[in-house]
């Protein structure tokens, strides 16, 4: 299947969004729960899988959605079609703070893989699939576990990271340690592995957790500075701490505490 050729502008710094503009009759697909504002002429459908020409049928849409289910993503996917005379915008926002990356396709061989909550939106046409991890201990230890997405196409699709966003192009047999977080995307010819740390005391007290994500060329690989799980555990963290007290239970304390557990 052609791929829709969308026009996009990214707005904003650290909490981003994408701004998609479509000619009549193009369409672009969201990850539920993203989407910010559509203007009037956009209709929007919900589908199971993505939607894709890959997924034609009772069978291929059966087949679609249960990958997402087993990516951790909704069994359904959102289409967003241009049913207007001229061009209409659809707008993407960004579930934390971070980056929006833009992914052409048709120059990465076609074919990304992310970590499984990275996708935002593309343009209608891309396939979004799952990519196994070869080795038991990548899929045991490498941050992503067994499954991540695999995005297939020739045209557009956006990815989220946390924090800021490092492109790093390796050659043949480059090789670069990564802490298991922070790999967000790869092209297919990039071999993903991981590696212990070292020694013992540096395992247990170096703060880096226990394994390292290795990554070696030939490819592009991109990274982000600041992890979800990373993020979470430090606002957490932060959390003041519940106070006991008489009666029936103790009460979390300051703004955080309610946010976090509050009072039932």
């Amino acid at each position: 299947m052609v791929m829709d050729v969308i026009d996009y502008r990214l707005y904003g710094d650290d909490m981003q969004l994408v701004e998609l503009e479509l000619d009549p009759g193009e369409a672009a697909i969201g990850e539920a729960g993203s989407l910010m504002y559509m203007e009037d002429g956009i209709q929007m459908e919900t589908v199971f899988g993505d939607g894709s020409a890959a997924q034609g049928g009772l069978f291929g849409k059966l087949l679609g959605a249960g990958k997402r289910l087993i990516t951790g993503e909704s069994l359904f996917t959102t289409v967003y079609a241009n049913k207007g005379n001229g061009k209409r915008s659809v707008a993407f926002a960004a579930p934390y703070t971070g980056k929006i990356i833009p992914f052409d396709l048709q120059q990465h061989g076609g074919t990304i893989i992310c970590q499984k909550d990275a996708f935002l939106c593309a343009a209608r046409g891309v396939s979004l699939g799952i990519a196994f991890q070869r080795r038991l201990g990548t899929g045991f230890f490498g941050g992503e576990g067994f499954i991540m997405q695999k995005l297939d196409g020739d045209g557009l699709a956006f990815c989220h990271s946390g924090g800021t966003v490092l492109q790093r192009t390796l050659a043949a047999g480059e090789l670069l340690r990564v802490d298991t977080g922070c790999v967000v995307a790869y092209t297919s010819g990039v071999d993903f592995d991981i590696e212990f740390v070292g020694g013992i005391k540096t395992a247990l007290f170096g703060g880096e957790g226990l394994f390292f994500a290795v990554l070696r060329g030939p490819g592009t690989v991109w990274l982000q500075s600041l992890p979800f799980a990373r993020l979470a555990s430090r606002v957490f963290a932060a959390a003041p701490a519940s106070r006991g007290g008489g009666g029936s239970g103790g009460e979390e304390g300051g703004p955080l505490g309610i946010l976090f557990g509050g009072r039932d």
